[in-house]
């Protein structure tokens, strides 16, 4: 009885207490390869597991921009193109340096790299990893981001 009424009044007053989850732009880089379109998947800082690049957002800029700087600083790309309109969002938990974890929704918009640099802000603290959007979709941990990157 007691499990029973934790459980109601926690389904109640939970929505009440819960902060809402941080916002992100995340970059879907793609570029036309030999075998055909491939995107760009980084390492993480943290745990070298593989991403997109992403970030929190930048005064002055839309979700686009805020997407296509975060590309710039942490992958060195040069875009042709950056679409406007999202290619959707996915969740995720992020960890940070002290420990603590706060839920985060991504933004994902699309760009048509032009370039890439060999030097750029976080080139030593990432690697870079050109392939086909459905390996890429195997690689990473977020189901949605999984979706986002089978459907491109």
């Amino acid at each position: 009885m007691v499990t029973l009424l934790k459980s109601a009044l926690g389904g109640v007053f939970n929505p009440f207490f819960r902060r809402p989850n941080r916002v992100q732009s995340a970059a879907l880089c793609y570029r036309k390869g030999e075998s055909g379109k491939e995107v760009l998947l980084i390492s993480s800082r943290g745990t070298g597991r593989w991403i997109l690049p992403k970030g929190w957002p930048i005064d002055g800029k839309d979700g686009a921009g805020t997407a296509a700087q975060e590309a710039w600083e942490e992958a060195g790309v040069q875009p042709s193109k950056v679409k406007a309109k999202p290619l959707g969002q996915y969740n995720y938990d992020k960890l940070f340096d002290n420990g603590a974890s706060a839920p985060v929704t991504a933004t994902v918009y699309s760009i048509k790299v032009e370039g890439m640099a060999d030097t750029y802000p976080e080139s030593t603290q990432r690697t870079r990893n050109w392939m086909p959007a459905s390996e890429a979709a195997e690689l990473v941990d977020e189901p949605e981001l999984k979706d986002i990157l089978r459907a491109f």
